[in-house]
């Protein structure tokens, strides 16, 4: 590149004479013109033209790219000097491979500071980047950030014309070795990644899983998940674990409401629209019952020594489940009684058949 912006500065410079020296001046003046004029007037200019638009990404983009290219123009000049004093072929190498290198690290320092804008300003947006998020920011800035850097170092070593294919060779040697030594940190660490991808749960959901443990989720990390239990014990379970197991979301689905199952049995003799009745008034009469859906009660089967019937009700949160259940048992228990309504009940009635006597009183 450097090659042909010096041909083209090359008739340009003829004209103020043969003597190296002025031109290598003259080319160092240009170039701070330049790198003046795209930092004080167009990049300036596009900064107001954008911040018109409403665009403000672009706009801090234009605040990054100004000492980038600044600096990159005055590098081109003094480029461009210092060929014009001919130097000899080993100083000119050394010339262009500094001023490469220190060009690479200038557009790195850019490249990280607009991967973090970029990637801050996509978290904003969860509804249409997913796996983008706060919890996951971290995570792709830090990997982000290394594959620049590695690349940058790539390209730096290259412009000296250092050969990386041994240290290639030797970090994937490393990468192999330590893959196997930490699979299971690895798999976690994925797993947590395709979790905040995924959401099938989030901070503040009950859940249930494989193993029956009920609870609300209180840490989404990138290693393991918190829940704290219905006893206020905390459960850390790692990632790979949570990523394999079927869990069940009590507050996913349309909505956080949870439905509630209160079965009850009844004499034989009852009547089944007393019962139906008696249920329904105390499912209503219930504050923490929600009117929509509203409740309703279905007789379900014809049991040994019952008609079996069920209270189908919906709770605001899941967390009150355990309670409103209390409170609609109790209620059930206490209507039931004045309503003469009887909840059988196993019996088991002994029968003697004979008493044994000693052998004294035959």
């Amino acid at each position: 590149m450097f090659e042909k912006i010096q041909s083209s500065f090359a008739t340009l410079l003829g004209a103020f004479g043969t003597n190296s020296l002025i031109q290598a001046s003259v080319a160092i003046l240009l170039s701070f013109l330049a790198a003046t004029l795209f930092k004080k007037v167009i990049i300036v200019s596009l900064k107001k033209l954008i911040q018109r638009s409403d665009i403000n990404l672009g706009s801090e983009i234009l605040d990054l790219l100004r000492a980038p290219i600044y600096y990159s123009v005055l590098m081109i000049g003094l480029w461009i000097a210092l060929t014009t004093l001919k130097p000899t072929a080993e100083i000119l190498y050394i010339e262009s491979a500094v001023l490469k290198s220190i060009g690479v690290i200038i557009w790195t320092v850019f490249l990280l500071k607009a991967s973090g804008v970029l990637l801050k300003r996509l978290a904003q947006y969860p509804e249409h980047f997913k796996a983008i998020n706060s919890k996951t920011l971290p995570l792709f800035l830090n990997m982000l950030s290394i594959i620049i850097i590695v690349v940058s170092v790539y390209v730096v070593f290259s412009q000296w014309d250092i050969d990386m294919t041994a240290w290639l060779a030797s970090a994937g040697i490393v990468g192999i070795a330590v893959g196997f030594a930490a699979k299971d940190t690895l798999a976690n660490l994925f797993s947590g990644v395709f979790i905040m991808a995924d959401a099938p749960y989030k901070v503040g959901d009950y859940v249930i899983l494989d193993s029956t443990d009920r609870g609300e989720i209180t840490h989404i990390g990138i290693r393991s998940t918190r829940m704290l239990t219905r006893d206020d014990v905390e459960i850390t379970i790692p990632n790979s674990v949570m990523g394999n197991s079927k869990i069940i979301n009590e507050s996913g689905g349309v909505h956080e409401k949870s439905r509630c199952r209160i079965p009850i049995g009844v004499a034989y003799h009852a009547d089944i629209d007393l019962v139906r009745a008696v249920l329904m008034t105390v499912a209503q009469q219930e504050e923490l019952v929600c009117k929509d859906p509203e409740p309703r009660v279905r007789f379900r089967r014809f049991g040994g020594s019952a008609l079996d019937f069920e209270l189908l009700v919906w709770v605001d949160k899941p967390a009150l489940k355990g309670r409103l259940i209390d409170i609609l048992n109790s209620q059930i228990v206490h209507q039931f009684k004045a309503h003469k309504i009887e909840i059988p009940y196993a019996k088991h009635d002994l029968f003697i058949k004979e008493f044994p006597f000693p052998e004294d009183d035959k």
